[in-house]
């Protein structure tokens, strides 16, 4: 019945996968503008809070000062850096009107860093769309111009990217292909208007400014470590409408190489995702585990149960392979993904242990303790009845 149980769960995750990826797809091309349209450029503001990237820190900025299509604002927050991180901004922005530079030396209490620099950079911002993105992304010349317009053309106010790797890294590259196959349903969900799905990206948030007003900006978002996440959230619950496209190639992070190199980076923020609540996290975590070894298990023990519990699992391969042909990577990357399964709990775990064996989350130099973040943290909470009811607004241009 073990065995039994564990085919039937892997067979409808991967099922319910395949069925949802024909609702996740790449950011579209961008189509001729009408007569009215290509008279005005939309104006965007993109804030980037960063803090000690003297590795990327010029790239990102001089990818971002070659987007097309819209007029362009680039706020930089610098947020404490020690390194030679104020040097380089200086060098690449000082010439370049479009560029505005501030620097944060001291922070506020009650603010995470991150949170704040975005508070500040989102306070100077002039544009009627807002785009929040890392300092370790590049993005492709056009790919905010095409979000605005799938985002027109869609009538919503947030639009999500998520993020990928050089195409250099194979068990990089086949995590990232993993990851959205086994979120799939969730991406699908945001995509399809379902109430009680949302989506935000750190790489690739973009919101109308009539939208961050409604949801109280990163005044609302002060203590909560995931930030990006919780934007979303925020905009589902203000009745706005977000969709999620993958951003393969448009996208171009540098972090997540490696399986250990994904558990290092969520250490701060698993636990979150559960509002510190270890009677979600444990589950999260070790349910996932049982499945996988399950799985693995099913041929030693035998019977056609055992063998289905394997087969099951390993058609996990199949949504990977689309997600990596969608990327535009080799689809044999995917042939990794069943392997990849524990990176999901084993973060949620050493998230969970580490936050709780320091009292509270290090974030940028500064501790804030846990008993802080979990007072202030905005809630994964359900949608009330009348949230749910209401009608989302579509998006004006």
């Amino acid at each position: 019945m073990v065995f039994g149980g564990t085919a039937a769960l892997w067979f409808l995750m991967n099922g319910a996968a395949l069925r949802a990826l024909r609702h996740v797809q790449r950011l579209p091309a961008l189509t001729p503008p009408s007569a009215s349209s290509a008279q005005s450029k939309p104006r965007v503001s993109i804030i980037l809070a960063a803090r000690d990237e003297e590795e990327r820190i010029e790239n990102t900025v001089r990818h971002l000062l070659k987007q097309t299509g819209i007029t362009l604002e680039l706020v930089v927050v610098d947020d404490r850096s020690t390194d030679r991180t104020p040097e380089i901004l200086h060098r690449v922005c000082g010439q370049d009107p479009r560029v505005r530079l501030v620097r944060v030396d001291v922070l506020p209490d009650l603010w995470l860093g991150k949170c704040h620099a975005c508070h500040l950079g989102a306070g100077l911002a002039t544009g009627e769309w807002l785009l929040f993105t890392d300092a370790d992304c590049w993005l492709q010349p056009d790919v905010v111009h095409r979000a605005i317009q799938a985002a027109e053309r869609e009538q919503v106010e947030h639009v999500a990217l998520t993020p990928c790797i050089p195409p250099d890294h194979l068990s990089g590259m086949a995590w990232h292909a993993t990851f959205p196959a086994l979120v799939a349903p969730r991406l699908a969900g945001v995509n399809r208007d379902r109430p009680r799905c949302h989506i935000g990206v750190g790489a690739f948030n973009l919101l109308t400014r009539r939208a961050y007003q409604a949801i109280g900006g990163h005044e609302t978002l002060r203590l909560t470590v995931v930030d990006d996440v919780k934007l979303g959230l925020l905009i589902r619950r203000a009745g706005l409408r977000s969709r999620v496209w993958l951003g393969g190639p448009d996208v171009e992070c540098h972090w997540g190489y490696t399986a250990w190199g994904v558990i290092k980076l969520t250490e701060k923020n698993s636990f979150a995702m559960t509002d510190y609540r270890l009677e979600l996290a444990l589950p999260g975590g070790l349910l996932p585990l049982l499945l996988w070894v399950l799985a693995l298990a099913g041929p030693a023990h035998g019977g056609v149960s055992g063998w289905m519990a394997c087969a099951g699992w390993l058609l996990l391969i199949a949504p990977a392979w689309q997600v990596a042909r969608r990327l535009g990577w080799t689809p044999w990357v995917s042939l990794l993904a069943p392997l990849l399964v524990p990176i999901i709990p084993l973060s949620m775990l050493n998230s969970t242990v580490k936050t709780l064996w320091r009292g509270g989350v290090r974030w940028r130099e500064t501790f804030y303790p846990l008993a802080l973040l979990r007072t202030h943290t905005v809630k994964m909470r359900l949608f009330s009845r009348e949230s749910l009811a209401s009608k989302p607004a579509p998006h004006r241009s």
